[in-house]
């Protein structure tokens, strides 16, 4: 809903002189770094709008088990951080929270985009405020190119071009990507989702019968592309990843030094990854990599988590009243900052690369996955048991054990038996 400054200005305060004062809780999860940030958003916030809000937060472990079991009981709190993959966990009618569009009066709706919303809407309803856009961008480290002589890959026949040049200029343990870095094996379910939806147009999973949009023949091509860039020496084998310890990338003294030259990344993250690298290095994120045939970039696109007001509020008015000003007011975004990424938000943020809090640098790696095309990515795709099961078929896959074949009728058939409980 667009309006004008002035008349959203004159709609809050109307709004906030009929309300009356509430008290309200909001749940999270996070770091130090984000309790301090939303603590103090909720302050300035509360005060503002004459509500008291309290805080509770968590790390992530063990989050998803306290939400599940609050809403289970109807004891959630007024404003929760949901995890999107959880939407359809917990309202796949779209009645598991308040639907948003009832507070478009409230709640500067215009600050998203359409997409932003349809991603964060359960069967018509909005049960959440992406908080951040986030998706899966090539990173390289510009300076182990350089030092082979050969350009930051454009494409994946770069890359793969790529491969032999390393080994011979820099040694055998050198590698322009890396993948099957840690036990989760998140990298290489992505990569092979990638070249599927590249190949065919489609999401892993069809949003109309919420089955596996793929057929064996057009997954097993998918995974016979990720064998080929182990045997081009691309990438490491799993076995090879784990024999090294199965250590996380940015732990990894092979990455911090270059030696493991590339990742497909969250865009959020870049610090993540940059950070422990020597100051001789240089992480570059670049356009997504495409195969020969693609007929689209199939960017994996996504919220990375949205504000929800629950469904059993006894003042969800209020509740709206306080999320709009952390995502929309000056003062709600000033003391929330970039404790949960490039907000998706235009308003916070436009004020936050004003401000200079956002880094340059993520400003363009976002760029990277707001500009790309592709299908919609279902929220399935990181349901733990779809991701599991993805996972394990190509384990036994890159280790001998089942044939490409075997391991994409074991995805299709397992997946879409996980799917048929939605």
């Amino acid at each position: 809903m667009k309006r004008s400054t002035t008349a959203l200005a004159t709609v809050l305060a109307l709004t906030a002189l009929s309300a009356n004062a509430a008290d309200l809780r909001m749940s999270w999860w996070g770091g130090d770094s984000r309790h301090l940030a939303t603590q103090e958003a909720l302050k300035v916030c509360g005060e503002k709008y004459g509500h008291t809000i309290a805080p509770e937060f968590t790390g992530w472990s063990g989050h998803l088990e306290k939400v599940t079991t609050q809403l289970a009981g109807g004891t959630e709190a007024d404003i929760m951080q949901i995890n999107w993959p959880w939407l359809p966990l917990f309202s796949m009618d779209g009645s598991g929270f308040a639907d948003l569009n009832d507070f478009a009066e409230i709640i500067d709706l215009s600050n998203w985009t359409e997409d932003q919303l349809a991603a964060a809407t359960m069967n018509g309803h909005l049960n959440g405020l992406p908080l951040s856009t986030t998706g899966r961008v090539f990173m390289f480290n510009k300076a182990t190119y350089d030092k082979a002589g050969v350009p930051v890959p454009a494409t994946w026949d770069d890359v793969i071009a790529a491969a032999p040049v390393f080994k011979e200029k820099l040694g055998d343990d050198y590698y322009p990507l890396t993948m099957a870095y840690d036990a989760s094996g998140v990298n290489t379910v992505l990569t092979v989702s990638l070249v599927a939806a590249q190949k065919t147009g489609k999401d892993l999973i069809d949003p109309e019968t919420n089955t596996v949009a793929w057929t064996p023949e057009e997954l097993v091509e998918a995974i016979e592309f990720y064998k080929m860039l182990v045997d081009k020496g691309v990438v490491r084998a799993w076995k090879d990843a784990a024999a090294a310890g199965n250590v996380k990338l940015h732990e990894d003294p092979k990455w911090a030094d270059g030696h493991l030259a590339g990742s497909y990344e969250w865009d959020s993250t870049y610090f993540k990854y940059s950070d422990p690298m020597g100051e001789d290095q240089e992480l570059v994120p670049v356009p997504l990599l495409k195969i020969d045939g693609a007929v689209t970039e199939a960017v994996y696109r996504k919220p990375s988590m949205v504000f929800s007001i629950s469904k059993n509020s006894e003042n969800p008015e209020a509740a709206a009243q306080i999320v709009n000003c952390m995502l929309t007011e000056t003062d709600g975004i000033d003391a929330m900052g970039s404790a949960r990424g490039l907000p998706a938000s235009k308003a916070a943020a436009m004020r936050l690369q004003e401000t200079g809090v956002i880094d340059p640098v993520l400003v363009a790696a976002n760029k990277i996955i707001m500009d790309g095309e592709g299908p919609g990515v279902s929220p399935f795709n990181e349901h733990p048991e779809v991701r599991s099961a993805f996972k394990d078929a190509l384990e036994f896959y890159a280790y001998g054990e089942i044939s490409a074949q075997e391991a994409a009728e074991e995805i299709i058939v397992n997946v879409n038996e996980i799917l048929e409980k939605y």
